[in-house]
């Protein structure tokens, strides 16, 4: 089963998205692997992943930091593709391939990153994706920002498509869609 979490940031949307992949896995029987996405480029940043590992530590996963080419992770020898796999975030991997570390912004990122995060949920089957919910602002951005929150939208609308369900989580409320 694929299912697709979003939601505000710090809302919880990661716990519960790493309960729901261990408990398949469990119930399953397969392996349980964590796709890390996030490239760290300031000491939040890196809070922020040792605060996510300790949170996970102990719950059975194997760590892949992919933060871009997400297909790849398939690839290497030591993943089963029939295991269940905890993607987080959409967001970050995103945010890897349309802002490369050269400063160079690729906008077809996002069709790329969409079209490849189906083909990841049908390749496996059994992947939880996080994405934040940054629709809600009133604001008018900067093309950069704006293109990236388009490119997010459609990203979070082909996954809410294929995946069998979708859950909002805010406020620490969770929203069944599907």
């Amino acid at each position: 089963m694929n299912v697709f979490i979003s939601g505000g940031c710090k809302n919880g949307k990661s716990m519960y998205a790493q309960e729901i992949a261990r408990d398949m896995a469990r119930e399953q029987g397969v392996p349980l692997y964590y796709l890390a996405t996030m490239i760290p480029v300031d000491d939040e940043d890196r809070a922020r992943i040792k605060r996510h590992i300790g949170e996970r530590e102990g719950w059975g996963f194997t760590t892949i930091e992919q933060g871009r080419n997400i297909l790849v992770a398939l690839d290497q020898e030591d993943v089963d593709p029939r295991g269940v796999f905890l993607l987080d975030s959409v967001t970050a991997l995103l945010s890897n391939e349309m802002f490369q570390p050269n400063f160079v912004t690729d906008f077809q990122a996002g069709p790329r990153v969409s079209a490849e995060l189906v083909q990841f949920s049908k390749l496996t089957g059994n992947t939880v994706f996080v994405s934040d919910g940054i629709y809600s602002d009133a604001r008018i951005f900067d093309d950069y920002t704006e293109g990236y929150r388009k490119a997010l939208a459609t990203a979070d609308k082909a996954l809410a498509k294929v995946c069998d369900q979708v859950i909002e989580v805010a406020y620490g409320h969770r929203h069944f869609y599907k």
